[in-house]
């Protein structure tokens, strides 16, 4: 193949995931109502028929990173057997975790076990002490070891064929065992690549969608600054020219700089909630909790009504599994590319274990924080807080001493992991559009990070939080299928290093 037409097949995945992504844009801010009616039909099409799917499938990635990580294949490493990790363990922990959830776990930490105490699942009565454990409980099943296992899926897989195959860092080097080379290379691994870059585009816009909607709320709450479509954008566009320049400047020096800020911030505001909430029923709120994820999780991992109410299932558990799956090609490139040189073993323990360690705690602490503010305000009233969950936390902290103060940090916090997040966002899209280049060029980042800000603006026009949750699960449920072919193919692979 000459020198001009590899360049002309490397533009390929470029140019036509971003033409399509820049038709949603287009769609989405010309025609808002018919793209809201559009997205909610295929929304309720796969909610109502699919939703098994997801339960199923995200157990089963669950089970397979156990599998391999405490099976045969948890020592062989992801590079050389001589290579050794690129970061301590302290930044990469603090890299994939802002990647992963950082802007979720502020929006949500409050509004979430506020929502599940005050409109629980069919059977529970509102407002009780059941509510309150199903509360928990649910908040851990959501942000504990699932999605980390749906992120380990595509990032084991990557880094494997990577970093110990020298495989390009796509989505469809890991088809390589199905298809071939040729085929790899050919219309079909294009297809997955493209593919993969429009769900993570899908993906990440809805979560800086959700966290330009917390801090507008927010400025609204505390200083009464409008919140309305043009500080949305304004918002967006400043902190969408910070996350380009952090990107353009590279992985080492920005995104990791910007990383470290955030985990020690995190970890202040964490405290700082601890320390000023009801502590002791927290530290118990964590014992019980952990206790009641644990028994429950395969009954909730698989939890439905056949014959029952799935609405409470259907709003939360799929559109979270839909959410995850979403960001998987987005995470699991992102923390490939930061954990060469470690076992599978390793991998396994530090994404999913610490991090959902990490998940636990906030929600122990900012769930204890919610439900025992809760009891100053009746159930209607909680259900109003609950139902626009961009100023829950707002709401709450406000019950609290150096309350203000919280609100302040919280709107800080989110600012950063917005700007991590797109960060780490463009570096990938940049990788995923460049034939896997570990340093795509400027330019490609600069394209994806203007992309997915607007997308993120489109989606907070035509719907809201509503549009936001519609896009994660519609782009999830092919790439569902895809993550489950991939499992296959690291199993053919590896069972092959086995018998060498």
């Amino acid at each position: 193949m000459s020198e001009e037409k590899r360049k002309k097949n490397k533009q390929y995945v470029f140019y036509i995931s971003a033409a399509i992504s820049l038709f949603i844009v287009l769609a989405g801010a010309l025609h808002e109502k018919a793209f809201a009616e559009k997205t909610n039909f295929l929304l309720n099409f796969i909610s109502e028929n699919f939703a098994w799917i997801y339960l199923a499938f995200m157990l089963a990635f669950v089970v397979f990173c156990l599998w391999l990580a405490f099976g045969r294949f948890g020592s062989i490493r992801l590079g050389p057997d001589d290579c050794e990790p690129e970061h301590s363990v302290l930044s990469w922990f603090a890299m994939l975790f802002c990647a992963g959830m950082g802007v979720g776990l502020v929006f949500w930490g409050i509004s979430e076990p506020l929502s599940h105490y005050a409109s629980p699942a069919a059977g529970i009565q509102p407002g009780s002490e059941a509510a309150a454990e199903f509360a928990i409980r649910s908040s851990f099943m959501h942000w504990g070891v699932h999605p980390w296992a749906a992120y380990g899926v595509v990032g084991i897989g990557l880094a494997y064929f990577q970093f110990r195959k020298n495989s390009p860092g796509l989505i469809s080097s890991l088809f390589t065992p199905m298809l071939g080379e040729k085929g790899v290379k050919g219309p079909a691994g294009k297809a997955i690549d493209i593919f993969s870059a429009i769900v993570t585009v899908a993906g990440v816009a809805a979560s800086l969608g959700m966290g330009a909607l917390q801090i507008c709320a927010g400025l609204n709450y505390l200083y009464d600054l409008p919140n309305n479509a043009t500080v949305w954008l304004t918002v967006i566009i400043i902190i969408c020219g910070i996350y380009l320049v952090s990107a353009v400047s590279g992985l080492n020096k920005g995104m990791k700089l910007l990383s470290n800020f955030n985990l020690i911030l995190a970890g202040v505001f964490l405290a700082a909630a601890f320390l000023l909430g009801p502590s002791g029923r927290i530290l118990e709120i964590l014992t019980s909790g952990v206790g009641d994820y644990v028994a429950h999780f395969v009954t909730d991992s698989l939890g439905l009504a056949p014959f029952g109410d799935n609405s409470w299932v259907l709003n939360w558990r799929v559109f979270y599994w839909a959410w995850w799956i979403s960001w998987a090609p987005f995470v699991g490139v992102f923390i490939a590319r930061i954990s060469k040189g470690r076992t599978i073993r390793e991998f396994v323990l530090g994404v999913i274990a610490v991090p959902s360690i990490a998940s636990i705690l906030w929600f122990s602490v900012f769930g204890g924080v919610a439900l025992d503010a809760a009891q100053a305000f009746p159930l209607d009233k909680l259900r109003e807080i609950a139902a626009v969950p961009e100023t829950a936390l707002f709401v709450i902290l406000n019950e609290y001493p150096l309350g203000t103060l919280l609100s302040i940090t919280a709107i800080i916090l989110l600012l950063t992991f917005f700007i991590t997040s797109g960060d780490s966002a463009t570096f990938v899209l940049g990788m995923l559009t460049d034939c896997g280049n570990t340093n795509p060029p400027s330019h490609k980042k600069i394209a994806w990070g203007i992309l997915q800000a607007a997308i993120a603006y489109v989606l907070l026009i035509t719907g809201g939080i509503k549009s936001l949750q519609i896009a994660s699960i519609v782009a999830a449920f092919p790439f569902a299928f895809i993550m489950a072919l991939i499992c296959v193919n690291l199993i053919k692979e590896l069972k092959k290093e086995g018998k060498s």
